[in-house]
């Protein structure tokens, strides 16, 4: 665990969601210290127990978004345990939660419930399409925002068909801005004294994660498939070694003359066809041409050293066990271990004066802390 004083040190958080976005969300806030309560469904909890891959002591998935946590059971339509909810969230300070709309105020678990009874609470919601609206309870998953964010529809190649991106990037990202919503409240609490409720719309999310498909739709286009290459700067793609594939990635006049150097082409400089950034993307399959007479001569070790000696940004393309268990990564402090499952999982990705902040709780057992919901807490 972090010896430093974690940032969330002293919230609690009582955490309805699950599966991935909210977990996602809440595992961020346990990892800067908050105190969170996962409730769950009696006998089954969260549906991600259940999600593979496993080992003999469980969902590697489940641990991955919940460790640090605590777990409570609870059922939500009992009036009995719907009133010791109410008596434990007294003591909280967050709440999330992502069911479908209006799911809540069915189970007396709302915004305006809780702030009955919690005035200056932090309520955060995530859902698909937000709380109002038209589309507002429709069902939602990654893949459908995907595709109806524009998303899945630019990425690929021009040949091929629309394709999905290779993680639930769509929940990832709401739980990454739901943590980033609750912290954001909590500061305004302590400023004023003032709960909030934060939204947080999957779609919306994935939209504003565009920024330059945004650019490109403000400039009256559409943007489309464009493969690996960047749909306005180039040469930023990946281009062939004699074994694979190096990854090049120049933006703008200064790298370029890095570049037309290291090919031993200086005479790209002064092609009308590459004299900008733009005029390189009009071109860009002329310029790869140009590249690739010297990127197939060599490996993708021997492209990558040459690179990087010259200071162009380069890399080869790996794979996820290359990336993590790979030497790019030593040093790094990326993975922990959760000392219930013996499962790995990622640290949390930002550090603070230094360390990454982390949890010293393991996984929870299902219902393994009942008691904090069926007795007085002590927090104060």
């Amino acid at each position: 665990m972090n010896a430093t004083k974690q940032l969330l040190d002293g919230v609690r958080v009582a955490d309805f969601s699950r599966v991935l976005a909210g977990p996602y969300a809440t595992a961020m806030l346990a990892d800067q210290g908050a105190e969170v309560f996962k409730i769950e469904m009696p006998g089954h909890g969260d549906d991600s127990r259940h999600l593979g891959p496993f080992t003999d002591t469980g969902s590697t998935y489940f641990t991955s978004l919940n460790r640090g946590k605590r777990s409570i059971e609870a059922d939500l339509k009992d009036p009995e345990q719907h009133a010791q909810l109410l008596d434990f969230i007294r003591t909280c300070d967050v709440v999330v939660e992502n069911f479908r709309p209006g799911v809540a105020a069915k189970l007396g678990l709302s915004f305006e419930d809780i702030k009955e009874v919690k005035p200056d609470i932090v309520y955060a919601s995530i859902s698909g399409f937000g709380q109002t609206g038209t589309q507002a309870k429709r069902p939602a998953y990654d893949t459908v925002i995907q595709a109806l964010s524009g998303l899945m529809s630019s990425t690929g190649f021009p040949e091929g068909s629309p394709t999905r991106v290779g993680e639930s990037i769509a929940d990832v990202s709401a739980g990454v801005f739901a943590a980033f919503g609750v912290s954001s409240a909590l500061f305004h609490r302590q400023t004023t004294g003032e709960g909030a409720h934060i939204d947080i719309p999957m779609l919306d999310v994935m939209l504003a994660m565009q920024p330059t498909n945004t650019a490109i739709h403000a400039a009256g286009s559409t943007p489309n498939r464009v493969g690996n290459r960047h749909p306005i700067s180039a040469p930023f793609d990946t281009y062939a070694a004699a074994d694979g594939l190096v990854v090049i990635a120049v933006a703008n006049d200064k790298l370029f003359g890095v570049l037309t150097a290291t090919l031993g082409k200086p005479e790209l400089l002064i092609d009308p066809r590459f004299a900008t950034d733009s005029d390189r993307s009009d071109n860009d399959e002329a310029l790869r041409a140009e590249i690739e007479e010297f990127t197939t001569g060599y490996t993708v070790d021997e492209l990558c050293a040459i690179f990087d000696a010259a200071g162009v940004p380069n890399s080869p393309v790996l794979n996820f066990t290359e990336a993590v268990d790979g030497p790019i990564t030593d040093g790094r402090g990326l993975t922990a271990t959760d000392e219930r499952t013996g499962h790995t999982f990622l640290a949390h990705p930002i550090l603070v004066n230094g360390a990454r902040p982390a949890s010293a709780l393991p996984v929870p057992h299902l219902g393994e802390h009942n008691a904090a919901f069926t007795t007085e807490s002590t927090k104060e």
